[in-house]
């Protein structure tokens, strides 16, 4: 339990034993708000009072006085306390932020198990086109609210659904058939996913081309769309797939095989993983017997063609297709199926998808279904919908090529943070492999930080130049501020000597108090799925420290004690940093 939340404790304690309010709602409505006091106030924490002006009938400057003589009576941690315009400003005792100190060092590997196990799913690609830079916020979002949940004690599981199946892989596969060379990842030095996306793009040129062709000679655009002899092959390729024919599943389970490299290599410099990996093209039958169970239940109704809905009017939606007349499944369908499947075969108390926000809809639908259909944990089912990323340029689009591709972008940050580093003079002292190790981790932890440190349901313009910036709220700063203190404590030869004995200063009171918040910030992240709140907490600390030490001399502190505190104190705001950017997936270096 961190500082303020003790103080806050008491106060409610202080409130039903000293005003004794007969109002049970009344007394438990009330909420005083505990502050951290402003260095040009006198005292540690200020406590508002005005919410019980009302309830009591007295002035708040009374009821400050009332609860400052309670503190000082009832509680042991409490040393003074004033009262300025109905404002309780109170003085902790030192020895108090000594104790927490400690506590904090004790417990700072120690987590409370939750013995519950929440399943995230995130990245779920289609497997004929590279990763982008869309996936990498969906991809950074979902595994880092994974190890914050596993921070906070709960067991998680990862996983991803690949789109491995459908019109648009066939569309890559019958481009590469067209082209006639034969050409391979090996042939052409190409990652795999990036030489089936090329293939995609290829179909969209000649498709949009048989289509003005077609409009030339007289055709609506609309049937010209439908009757382009290179989408009618297209459709044909599917259904070919769908019959389970010979040629084109050997020639689909190939490129697949390609585009599952490239991903793995993608995933690895990402610093992404999973627990669990489906694929499409075993779930897409997935969701049929649970249409029959719900017809019989009542829960869903058929048409004259013979397609089968949901009316979701009652849940203020509309009726929602499941099965058409010719009884093939909706993306609806196999979701639904997928979902009963996870909570059949693992022992999961919470599924959470992270899926843009253009999805919206269909989650609202599916979680409303499978209430319908009597699936008691639906209710435990969240859609961690963020917004989408956009360059100064514009969207992006996969068909016409015009996306940020995620090597690309991971190399240019690599190459930008080699850059700024040489240009400031950093590393210089570092041996070549430490140098490329540096560049990475500050290349890559500056996207992600830049990335994460947004709340995931805004929309984000995303700025490689500015991410990459030694100052202000980046993670380089961040890192950076980590590597000083690791020089300090080397430089200090430290060894760790608990000081019991010391009388702390008001910076070194503010970032204990900031890193006593660790652990209440990790559990409010992982409550609302939110690594935005670790992201600006660790930037906090990192203020915190700076300011500490700028006004504190440490390695030429002639007070034994003072200087054995200080390095103390740096050596957990270290760990703090180094945990709270894991959480975030992203690394430190000692040095830079």
């Amino acid at each position: 339990m961190n500082i303020k939340e003790i103080i806050q404790n008491k106060v409610a304690e202080i409130i039903e034993t000293v005003f004794q309010i007969d109002d049970v709602n009344q007394r438990n409505n009330i909420t005083l708000d505990v502050q951290q006091n402003k260095s040009e106030f006198e005292g540690d924490f200020t406590i508002v009072t005005f919410p019980l002006v009302k309830i009591l009938k007295r002035s708040p400057d009374t009821i400050a006085m009332e609860l400052g003589d309670a503190f000082t009576t009832q509680s042991d941690f409490v040393e003074s306390y004033n009262v300025v315009k109905g404002f309780l400003n109170l003085k902790i005792k030192n020895n108090f932020f000594l104790e927490n100190f400690h506590s904090i060092e004790e417990n700072f590997d120690k987590k409370e198990a939750k013995n519950q196990t929440v399943m995230v799913e995130y990245s779920s690609p289609n497997t004929n086109k590279p990763l982008h830079l869309g996936h990498i916020r969906n991809n950074l979002l979902g595994y880092s609210v994974a190890q914050i949940l596993k921070e906070d004690g709960y067991n998680v599981i990862k996983t991803q659904i690949i789109n491995d199946r459908g019109i648009h892989i066939c569309k890559s596969m019958l481009a590469w058939q067209k082209s006639g060379t034969n050409e391979t990842p090996e042939s052409t030095h190409l990652k795999g996913d990036k030489l089936v996306g090329n293939y995609y793009v290829a179909f969209d040129k000649e498709y949009k081309k048989e289509i003005a062709e077609l409009v030339e000679k007289g055709y609506e655009e609309e049937v010209a769309k439908k009757q382009a002899p290179i989408i009618l092959e297209a459709q044909k390729m599917l259904l070919d797939w769908e019959k389970g024919d010979e040629t084109v599943k050997k020639l689909w389970s190939e490129m697949n095989s390609w585009v599952y490299d490239g991903f793995a290599q993608t995933y690895k410099r990402l610093g992404v993983d999973f627990d669990q990996v489906q694929y499409e093209s075993n779930t897409y039958l997935l969701g049929k017997d649970l249409i029959q169970e719900g017809l019989n239940k009542g829960v869903l109704y058929k048409k004259e063609d013979g397609s089968v809905w949901c009316d979701l009017s009652e849940e203020g939606l509309d009726h929602k297709l499941l099965l058409r007349g010719d009884g093939t499944s909706v993306y609806m369908t196999q979701d639904l199926g997928t979902a009963v499947q996870r909570f059949k075969e693992n022992s999961i108390q919470k599924l959470i998808y992270t899926v843009g926000n253009e999805q919206d809809y269909h989650f609202d639908v599916l979680f409303k279904i499978l209430k319908k259909l009597g699936y008691d944990w639906a209710e435990n089912l969240f859609h961690l919908s963020y917004g989408m990323v956009e360059l100064p340029a514009g969207k992006m689009k996969s068909r016409e090529g015009t996306v940020v591709d995620a090597d690309d972008l991971m190399q240019e940050m690599y190459d930008t943070a080699k850059e700024k580093a040489q240009e400031l003079g950093k590393l210089e002292t570092l041996s070549d492999d430490e140098k490329e190790k540096s560049y990475e981790t500050v290349g890559l932890g500056a996207l992600k930080y830049f990335m994460l440190k947004v709340d995931p349901k805004k929309k984000m313009l995303f700025n490689p130049a500015e991410s990459i910036d030694f100052a202000g709220n980046t993670g380089p700063f961040i890192q950076y501020t980590y590597a000083r203190i690791q020089s300090l404590l080397a430089k200090a030869d430290y060894k760790k000597a608990t000081v019991s004995d010391y009388e702390l200063n008001a910076s070194e009171k503010e970032l204990v108090m900031n890193l006593s918040n660790f652990k209440e910030v990790v559990s409010r992240a992982a409550e609302t799925l939110s690594p935005a709140l670790v992201a600006n907490y660790v930037y906090d600390v990192v203020k915190s420290y700076n300011s500490f030490y700028q006004n504190n001399p440490i390695l030429n502190q002639e007070d034994e004690n003072a200087k054995n505190f200080r390095l103390e104190l740096s050596e957990l705001t270290g760990k703090t940093i180094k945990k709270g950017l894991e959480l975030l997936g992203i690394g430190t270096v000692n040095r830079m």
